[in-house]
């Protein structure tokens, strides 16, 4: 089983790319789960046809309990892709981080791995805050790898390498692996080699480079990933190149 927490500052593009890596992974014949770790839960919309997923904290907020069955916190999307959403507490009212916590124990409790036998599972995380609930996919042992992505631009470089710092110091406790960072595109000058002379001091190497294209918001405009809605395309190629890339710099769990 791959597991793989895709960190990055908010706003970079994580999502986008999480859900087009799922759904390459999904035409590979793989059996893929991803979870969005991020209280705006719209990690999986692009998946679900544009439909907003009921993240797992709102279940059990307006429920008052927790779901007996999988089926009430999660919901099947493009190529079978199982999609669940941490969510958060209410605005103002409690730390974002612990809907993560409640969820990743509640999945355990519920044996989601033993019973989905997933081939891939995807953690879709906040990465402005290493702490807390957004550290529980590196720290818990639910990501083996960890990727990030990045720009060249300056506070997404910043994000990195605080992200980067984060998993080496869990990985010297034998937790997940930084595998290294995808870099999504802004056109930023010179932007492949800012981001390489970072990395000089971040550590890790770029995994892959996916060009800024339109492709990418009028698939969103129709509720799809570019894989599912414009699968011709040189963007969808991208992302099935992308797939490869992270089968070859992760490590399968044996569990």
């Amino acid at each position: 089983m791959l597991k793989v927490a895709v960190y990055g500052k908010g706003g970079i593009g994580k999502s986008t790319v999480t859900s087009n890596l799922a759904a390459a992974f999904a035409n590979m014949g793989k059996r893929v789960i991803q979870i969005g770790c991020d209280p705006k839960a719209d990690s999986t919309i692009n998946l679900l046809g544009g439909e907003p997923l009921r993240p797992v904290m709102n279940y059990m907020r307006e429920e008052d309990e927790e779901p007996d069955e999988l089926a009430q916190i999660s919901k099947e999307g493009y190529g079978g892709i199982l999609c669940i959403e941490t969510g958060g507490p209410t605005p103002g009212l409690g730390c974002a981080g612990r809907g993560i916590i409640a969820t990743f124990q509640l999945l355990e409790d519920m044996e989601l791995f033993e019973h989905y036998k997933p081939d891939v599972v995807l953690y879709d995380v906040l990465g402005d805050v290493v702490c807390g609930g957004f550290a529980m996919p590196i720290r818990g042992g639910y990501a083996k790898d960890v990727v990030i992505v990045t720009s060249g631009e300056m506070m997404s470089l910043y994000a990195a390498s605080n992200i980067a710092s984060a998993v080496k110091n869990f990985g010297k406790r034998g937790y997940a692996h930084y595998a290294g960072v995808i870099l999504n595109s802004r056109n930023v000058p010179d932007e492949e080699n800012t981001v390489r002379k970072a990395l000089k001091e971040i550590g890790g190497d770029i995994i892959y480079t996916l060009p800024r294209d339109s492709a990418v918001q009028k698939a969103e405009n129709q509720g799809k990933t570019v894989v599912e809605a414009l699968p011709e395309s040189h963007m969808a190629e991208c992302y099935r190149n992308l797939a490869k890339q992270i089968l070859e710099v992760t490590t399968e769990d044996e569990e």
